[in-house]
Parts: structure tokens; sequence; C-alpha cells
């Protein structure tokens, strides 16, 4: 997976996805409905630089691949969703070429 540059981006997605799940139905809860704010500072903080690292693989990616603006944005868009990035998946997927 790691030896494309779509390929690199669907990992990361995927992890950082993973993060904003984590971050929305499991650190959040526990800080509102808990009290316990530390789960958000942590999570939180990893999901931030998960997302950014996204942001720097798509770039990336849409450099290496020759994607205009409008094919970047849909990944984009979706990492900005919970559970985005795994919807996505599928059409990135698509667009792997074949090793």
């Amino acid at each position: 997976m790691w030896r494309t540059p779509i390929g690199r981006l669907r990992l990361v997605g995927w992890i950082e996805g993973l993060s904003f799940v984590l971050l929305v139905f499991i650190a959040m809860p526990l800080k509102y409905i808990w009290d316990e704010p530390a789960a958000v500072r942590v999570v939180g903080m990893a999901h931030g630089v998960l997302w950014m690292a996204f942001c720097a693989v798509l770039w990336d990616t849409m450099n290496r691949e020759n994607w205009s603006i409008k094919k970047a944005i849909v990944p984009f868009i979706a990492a900005l969703l919970p559970l985005g990035p795994f919807l996505i998946d599928g059409r990135l997927r698509d667009d792997t070429p074949a090793a």
C-alpha cells in the first residue's frame, strides 16, 4: 500500500478516519457525559496531527498523479466528515494503478 501515492493516501486516510471516529464516538462522550476531558486532549491532538498528515499526503498525491483541484477536493471534504475516509476509499482503490 505504501508503494504508490494513492496507496499512501488510502492508508493515511484510514488511520486519520479511525482517529476521527475515536474522537467523536469515544473521547467526546467521555468528556461530556463522564466529565473525563483527558481523552479529548490526547485523541484530539493525535487526530489533528493525522489530519495534517492526510492533507500533506493528499497534496503529494495530487502533484504526483496530476490530479486537478476538483478531483482532490472530494477526498479533502471526505476527511472532514466522520466515516468520510472510509466511504471514499473505494473510489481511491479504483484509481490505484495495478502493481
